[in-house]
């Protein structure tokens, strides 16, 4: 069957939505996509896409196609990751999720020690703070913070994710140490524009939970940008302390609010289920959970 081979392009072009997104996953041009799905349709004799300027939508016979190649597809995918448990060494192209500051910090000083373990693997690793669609990205795995959503996908928990309220001793000194979660009404609340805490920050103290809406002059989508910020005494703010871990310990930040706690949460390896994990997932997640995996990381040794 000639046209076999277009089925993964095809399944990337309708989960994607567009050719440009499909070839980005793919890792090709927008026109060898489209080219391929034109060809597919050429040698199967019906018209799978609807195409208009602004989407692509499937035809009726491209939803039956789509049924059947989604099968086919994942099916030759379980077939590779189960001969993958015979291979003598772990390889292939492994495609990782990280978020920014995390990345840079914990999983990116790991990778030589990684690829030099397991010289077969090739690590493509994207950082961003966005959350991503395992499938449709087209990534392994991923390493995610916070509450997971609900999902098809399976988690491992890594380690805690452990918040601190903290300023720079400067700002503390010119501008006062706040005693109670209300009092951070009358201080400049840096905010980190992607917490998935939500909106408000939420501490737990002698008399339950309360909860307070940070306000500032300043929001940024990257926590280091807001450590930044804090350590030059801009204003206070809710840090994990796997980015301000070593400025508490040398005193480059200061933690407030200590008769109060936050709320814990963890960081997780998710990855999409599968009955045959493959070997390159398997040993990643492994050595990350080596390296990092502790109830009291070594970020949190302050």
């Amino acid at each position: 069957m000639k046209s076999f081979s277009a089925i993964p392009v095809f399944i990337a072009v309708v989960e994607c939505g567009s050719f440009s997104a499909a070839g980005q996953k793919l890792g090709t041009s927008k026109s060898a996509v489209s080219k391929r799905i034109n060809q597919l349709e050429h040698d199967l004799g019906v018209r799978l896409l609807h195409r208009t300027t602004r989407r692509l939508s499937l035809t009726e016979a491209g939803e039956h196609y789509y049924d059947y190649a989604r099968k086919a597809f994942f099916a030759a995918c379980e077939g590779e990751d189960a001969i993958t448990q015979w291979q003598g060494k772990p390889k292939g192209m492994l495609r990782v999720s990280v978020p920014m500051s995390f990345g840079r910090l914990h999983i990116a000083p790991l990778v030589s020690r990684f690829l030099s373990e397991y010289p077969d693997i090739q690590l493509n690793m994207t950082m961003d703070d966005k959350m991503v669609d395992l499938v449709e990205g087209g990534f392994d795995i991923a390493i995610r913070i916070g509450d997971l959503p609900d999902s098809s996908l399976i988690a491992r928990r890594i380690a805690p994710c452990r918040s601190v309220v903290c300023a720079s001793p400067e700002y503390v000194e010119r501008h006062g140490t706040p005693k109670t979660p209300q009092d951070l009404q009358q201080h400049n609340c840096l905010v980190y524009s992607y917490f998935r805490g939500g909106s408000e920050w939420r501490f737990s103290g002698r008399n339950g939970v309360v909860k307070v809406l940070p306000k500032g002059n300043y929001q940024v989508n990257n926590s280091a940008a807001i450590r930044e910020a804090l350590i030059t005494g801009l204003g206070i703010g809710q840090m994990p302390t796997f980015i301000v871990g070593p400025d508490l310990a040398d005193g480059k930040l200061i933690p407030l609010l200590e008769g109060y706690s936050l709320p814990l949460h963890a960081i997780y390896a998710v990855f999409p289920e599968r009955k045959h994990l493959p070997a390159k997932v398997r040993v990643f997640l492994d050595f990350v959970v080596k390296h990092l995996g502790e109830e009291q990381p070594y970020w949190d040794q302050y």
